[in-house]
């Protein structure tokens, strides 16, 4: 499994890969809802996701075409990721040309690193991004090719297929505009971006035009936020579940709040406060992390299942748990349920998709898939207003 942290800068960009799974049938013949004008379709381990790796992976597609052109390609199989920023996309996935961002007077690259030491490593380039059918963004993405320039030495062991990290991409729809932000402007020792001329890669500063930059930011009508919408999953799991992710916060009749949503503020790394088990942690709500994960409050409630499955829960009965959120500004103030299930014993069956799956973490408490199974999820673009107040912000 990947940790739900780039590094450095605490950027989230959860990629919960590997870490076990059903031996199940494929659940590829499920059909995702019409897609309407703001609004994508999001299968998870359905029709969208073309390699079902493992559990609870959530897949939408997106669209991506040379810049200021018609030459566009869809492409399936892209993990929707609420916990980070921008498009990033395998160059093997890739059939159009896009156009490379410079850097002083060499190509500009990208080191992406997870904190179980892995990486994703290639150039960011410019492409034309459609989001449903809502206008084409021009934006920079990121496109992983480990074979780009020579890695530095974050990257080098980083993925070098869609069939090694189990997709083709992530789209990163959290609410920060860019994966880095000042920081990346002002350092060119940040550990993420570099020039490259030839072979030879250096760090470099990079302006917040040039950084991979999350496209719903960029939309002119419906650039303050999305929503994530998802069923109810029963609590032996299911094959596949469809659902819906919907662009903009109150700017059409699709995406008005509900009067009882209640938005919580991050901080400037995209936190709020989850106290469990008496002790409070910083934590996050996250589509990329395909379970619960946090500190467990003890061995004897919450065991760790049997290697390789070690990083999972496996109580011998399903456990009945709660938490209270609360926002950064200190307020709102609000009881979560949840329950974990036996890891082995659910994925051991033909589905893939469970709402009480859950691990290990610590110091922090992961809101990951199984949050968002029959909620309505709202993510709040930063110094972008809505009904719900100014982003950033988490709502449900």
């Amino acid at each position: 499994m990947k940790s739900s942290k780039i590094l450095p800068f605490l950027l989230i960009l959860a990629v919960m890969t590997g870490c076990g799974g059903g031996s199940g049938s494929s659940s590829g013949s499920s059909t995702p809802p019409a897609a309407v004008n703001n609004a994508l379709s999001i299968t998870v381990n359905g029709s969208l996701c073309s390699a079902n790796s493992y559990v609870n992976k959530p897949c939408v597609s997106v669209t991506i075409c040379t810049p200021g052109t018609s030459t566009c390609q869809t492409i399936d199989d892209i993990l929707l990721d609420t916990g980070s920023y921008g498009l990033r996309i395998f160059k093997q996935a890739l059939n159009v040309s896009l156009a490379q961002v410079t850097a002083g007077s060499g190509s500009l690259a990208e080191c992406v690193q997870y904190g179980d030491g892995s990486s994703e490593w290639g150039p960011v380039q410019m492409a034309g991004v459609v989001l449903g059918t809502e206008p084409a963004v021009q934006v920079p993405i990121h496109v992983i090719d480990y074979t780009f320039g020579t890695a530095p030495v974050g990257c080098q062991n980083a993925d070098t297929s869609p069939s090694e990290a189990g997709l083709n991409g992530i789209l990163g729809i959290g609410f920060f505009a860019q994966d880095c932000g000042s920081a990346c402007v002002s350092f060119s020792d940040n550990g993420m971006y570099y020039t490259c001329n030839g072979s030879n890669c250096s760090g470099t500063a990079v302006s917040l035009s040039n950084q991979v930059q999350n496209p719903v930011a960029l939309l002119p009508q419906d650039g303050n936020g999305v929503i994530v919408q998802l069923p109810s999953v029963p609590s032996d799991g299911s094959p596949a579940v469809n659902g819906s992710l919907v662009l903009g916060i109150g700017t059409q009749s699709n995406n008005a709040p509900a009067s009882a949503v209640k938005p919580y503020t991050s901080d400037l790394y995209g936190n709020f406060v989850t106290t469990f088990s008496g002790i409070s942690y910083s934590s996050y709500i996250d589509t990329g992390s395909n379970g619960l994960f946090f500190p467990s409050p003890s061995a004897g409630l919450l065991p760790d299942c049997d290697s390789p499955d070690s990083d999972w829960f496996c109580p011998s009965s399903t456990i009945s748990l709660s938490a209270t959120n609360t926002g950064a500004s200190g307020s709102p103030i609000g009881v979560v349920s949840f329950q974990i299930g036996n890891f082995d014993t659910l994925t051991s069956s033909f589905n893939n998709v469970f709402a009480n799956i859950g691990g290990k973490q610590t110091g922090e408490f992961a809101w990951g898939l199984p949050f968002f199974f029959g909620r309505n999820v709202y993510i709040g673009m930063e110094g972008r207003e809505s009904s719900l107040g100014k982003g950033p912000y988490w709502a449900y």
